[in-house]
């Protein structure tokens, strides 16, 4: 794997929040000179000095003694933290975390975020972190730490946010069409992250990518083997790949993911501002779904590396997204060791665009389908209008041979989804997944009638 292989795509403005985020990062360069198009002008040496200025009289001047290196890595994080949302400086600890994440294991709350108009803003929980199971929701806006306003800056809230494993924390979050503020009580725990979990839902296989880690190929690989196993492969009427809530991560893992489905073609392209270092990644022979129909799933949780792979199977027309707009995180970061690989710079060196060329940044992945959250209910009140078979005198089928069995004079109501079918069951059992997920159903369903189309059409 080559050094631009391992350019990071995904979720980059959460490096900051190492402690509790999913975001798998690794060193991708190695540190060298920095390279300039030309002189300084007069101007910099000017600016330079000034900088000296300010630094020596915060250092005399200031109401609290405050370290060099406490001033000069603030100066540091406030040089890239002015350019995007996305650079930022990793000191040493930050960065060693940072690389202990890339295993895909961490300690903290499993929770993504963002800074967005100075309020910290979660872009997704992590699936079955103590976020997820507390009920915290991308969009969700954190307005309280432990009582106290959420800091301004996101290294400064984070470093609330972090604590020692199994303590508590309570956050207050705003959240949209809820007029009074939410408190949420959470343990830090160590979070695991498992990149892909799987399952058979009738004759459709359920592939859920929770974040691209280094083991989210090798997972998709055992997932679409296992559900080939457990379905059978001429049974197998599609897949469903759940991006929904990824907040991204690898970009060679997302690349990977995408050419699983992809027979051929161009995947994903960055580019930086010198056009000669424009990167193109194609898709190779092979096609592990063997050509069968994929509905992919996505939300506004969806970000970065997960956005590249709906995207490129978009364009090829491989895959119906089904869902709501996607979170719109176009750029990639480059982590940069520093000062003999103790520290970090995440510097965005370029922007990626998808196979037709277009540019997700601020714009996010529209959906082919759109499908909002939603709960159905059956109606609850019973039929009791009559079936022709029910006249009295109806003609036969003449097709039945033997006499149709009656149906029931007050036929049952079909229990609605999530409810227990089984009176006997208790409450807390648990149910179908997909019976709780109507974005969920509505791709099941879809996959369905595309079955049955292609069925038609051979016959």
């Amino acid at each position: 794997m080559n050094m631009r292989e391992r350019i990071l795509a995904g979720s980059a403005w959460v490096a900051l929040t190492l402690a509790f985020s999913g975001a798998t990062f690794a060193p991708v360069m190695a540190a060298e000179p920095a390279k300039t198009s030309a002189k300084f002008s007069e101007d910099t040496y000017k600016y330079l000095e000034l900088f000296g200025d300010v630094f020596e009289r915060v250092r005399k001047d200031y109401v609290e003694e405050v370290s060099d290196q406490q001033l000069l890595e603030n100066a540091i994080n406030g040089m890239l933290t002015a350019l995007d949302p996305h650079s930022g400086y990793m000191p040493s600890k930050g960065f060693q975390e940072m690389q202990e994440q890339t295993k895909g294991e961490f300690g903290g709350l499993g929770i993504e975020v963002t800074i967005e108009g100075g309020i910290v803003k979660v872009v997704s929980p992590i699936d079955d972190t103590p976020a997820s199971r507390a009920g915290v929701l991308p969009g969700d806006y954190i307005i309280a730490i432990d009582g106290k306003p959420t800091p301004s800056t996101l290294n400064e809230a984070v470093d609330k946010m972090r604590g020692p494993i199994n303590s508590s924390i309570t956050l207050t979050m705003r959240r949209i069409g809820v007029s009074e503020p939410i408190d949420i009580k959470l343990a830090r725990a160590v979070i695991r992250v498992q990149s892909v979990a799987s399952r058979a839902e009738g004759d459709v296989g359920y592939i859920r990518i929770g974040q691209f880690t280094e083991q989210t190929q090798t997972g998709l690989d055992k997932a679409i083997k296992d559900l080939k196993a457990k379905i059978g492969p001429d049974k197998l009427k599609g897949y469903i790949v759940d991006l929904r809530n990824n907040p991204g991560g690898l970009l060679d893992q997302a690349i990977s993911v995408s050419d699983t489905f992809l027979d051929r073609g161009e995947i994903v392209s960055t580019r930086s501002r010198r056009a000669e270092e424009t990167q193109r990644y194609n898709a190779k022979a092979g096609d592990a779904a063997d050509g069968k129909p994929i509905v992919v799933l996505i939300n506004e949780g969806s970000a970065s590396a997960s956005e590249i792979v709906a995207g490129a199977l978009q364009d090829h027309g491989r895959a119906i997204l089904l869902g709501t707009k996607s979170f719109g995180k176009g750029s990639v970061q480059t982590i940069i060791p520093l000062a003999r690989g103790e520290s970090a710079m995440r510097l965005t060196t370029a922007r990626y665009f998808t196979p037709s060329g277009r540019s997700i940044q601020a714009k996010g992945v529209l959906p082919d389908i759109e499908v909002q959250p939603a709960k159905v209910e059956r109606i609850t009140t019973r039929n009791f209008r009559p079936y022709e078979g029910d006249l009295p005198g109806a003609l036969k089928n003449p097709n039945d041979k033997e006499e149709p069995a009656k149906p029931e004079a007050a036929p049952a109501v079909p229990p609605a989804p999530g409810a227990n079918a089984d009176p006997t069951k208790k409450p807390d059992e648990k149910v179908a997944a997909a019976d709780n997920d109507y974005q969920l159903r509505r791709a099941l369903d879809l996959l369905q009638g595309i079955a049955l189309y292609h069925r038609a059409s051979v016959n």
